[in-house]
């Protein structure tokens, strides 16, 4: 598949580097040369110095004979005309990245569409999507759910009470038959496990499972469901002011942030959320914001570094639930083996989306989710193809990829070597990095 990307950015960039390792041709374009030099050095891609919106560079990059065409400059208005642009020399299909929440209105998509905007991102929307979802299931790290939790995979880190500490997953898997291990998040790796693999302290278990049994798994990593209602947030930037506007009257919101002229307007755009004014990375003005009482602290700064340690120190007032954003993905690792809950990154965010479109075209029936190295996505096994030729034991997989369950009929159901999929049948897969094109071949 041929992909042309405008914007080498923090999100082009990092969508590049994950495509080029899923051999795909890519092309990056960006006006500044200094942010392209290590790309085209490094990576499986090419490069072209250039504006986004000019019809030269845009020719140039061959968008007339692309099929997948993403702006994501950090400038809103150039990456709609970017894709207006390349649509109209022949791109077909075109993703821009947006920070208006009135562009992705179901009344306005079609105007979009007719100018040559097939679809949009919005990274701080899908932040405030995930934020909720966290809030909703505390007792995970991370929460993906098919067909409306027919089938749900989640990330559980186990600690010192879990019953499964210091078990083999063969003898997890036979004791507690409603619950796959899919994956193993240790340390800075993630593994595809087996058989003999053991449960250690501190270990990410990636579970597939079903909704009626996710009580029985919850008690079984020692975890607990916090009922969440009141929330600190901290940075009141395009994260915090979409998560306000989805979050219920249920929930009592507290932004605090340091910068005046910024919570001088936070009332307008959040009026059912308290502005408080002020440094969130201070004890003392978090003891006199009553930390001791909150369910959820999420930290929305623009520092990585600031987000993490403000998480650990909510966590030694006693805070249940705490969210950070972190957007450095080096730091990602060393945030996961760190007593802060939940992690967010709009980078990881935006790549879901992409690989959603790469899977399927119809992106209603296809789901992806990018993990710092690994993806979990969903295929739909079609008539004739390789995985459904046998049992899935006699099929040979890729060692870094596993099939995690699947739907069938709209039920989700675990799998097995013996397992055979039919045609019709939505499989779940999760897969390490740089994998998905292999998995791909299966399924066509």
């Amino acid at each position: 598949m041929k992909i042309v990307i405008g914007g080498a950015g923090e999100v082009g960039s990092h969508l590049a580097k994950l495509l080029s390792r899923e051999d795909q041709d890519i092309i990056l374009i960006d006006k500044d040369q200094n942010r392209l030099a290590p790309l085209d050095a490094n990576y499986n891609l090419m490069t072209l110095q250039g504006s986004p919106t000019s019809f030269d560079a845009l020719r140039a990059a061959g968008v007339d004979k692309c099929d997948l065409f993403i702006a994501v400059t950090p400038y809103e208005a150039e990456n709609v005309t970017a894709c207006a642009i390349a649509k109209a020399l022949g791109a077909n299909k075109t993703v821009a990245r947006i920070d208006t929440y009135e562009y992705m209105k179901r009344e306005n998509v079609d105007f979009f569409d007719q100018i040559g905007v097939n679809e949009t991102i919005y990274p701080e929307y899908l932040a405030a999507l995930e934020i909720k979802t966290a809030l909703c299931h505390t007792w995970v790290r991370h929460w993906f759910e098919l067909h409306d939790g027919a089938l749900i995979l989640l990330g559980v880190k186990v600690r010192e009470n879990a019953s499964i500490i210091g078990m083999r997953l063969r003898d997890v898997t036979f004791t507690h038959h409603n619950f796959h291990v899919a994956a193993i998040k240790r340390h800075h790796d993630t593994i595809i496990p087996r058989g003999d693999d053991t449960v250690n302290v501190n270990d990410i278990l990636y579970f597939t499972t079903t909704r009626d049994h996710l009580n029985e798994l919850r008690d079984l990593c020692g975890k607990r469901q916090v009922k969440v209602r009141k929330i600190m947030i901290m940075g009141g930037g395009r994260i915090a002011v979409r998560l306000a506007s989805i979050l219920d009257r249920d929930f009592k919101i507290k932004i605090i942030d340091d910068d005046i002229e910024r919570c001088r307007h936070l009332p307008e755009k959040c009026p059912n959320a308290e502005i408080i004014y002020g440094d969130a990375r201070n004890n003392e003005v978090l003891v006199e914001e009553d930390i001791q009482d909150i369910d959820a602290f999420i930290a929305l700064s623009d520092s990585s570094e600031a987000n993490i340690l403000s998480c650990l120190i909510a966590k030694e007032f006693g805070v249940p639930k705490t969210i950070a954003e972190v957007e450095n993905l080096q730091f990602i690792s060393e945030a996961e083996a760190l007593n802060i809950g939940s992690i967010i990154n709009k980078k990881l965010l935006a790549s879901s989306k992409i690989f959603q479109l790469l899977i399927d075209a119809d992106t209603k029936s296809s789901k992806c989710m990018s993990l710092a190295d690994a993806e979990v996505a969903e295929f739909e096994a079609r008539e004739g193809s390789k995985i459904t030729r046998g049992p899935i034991k006699d099929i040979k997989l890729d060692r870094g990829m596993t099939i995690a369950g699947m739907i069938r009929d709209g039920v989700g159901m675990l799998v097995g070597g013996n397992t055979v999929i039919k045609p019709g049948d939505h499989v779940l897969v999760f897969s390490l990095s740089g994998s998905i094109h292999k998995i791909e071949k299966l399924f066509i």
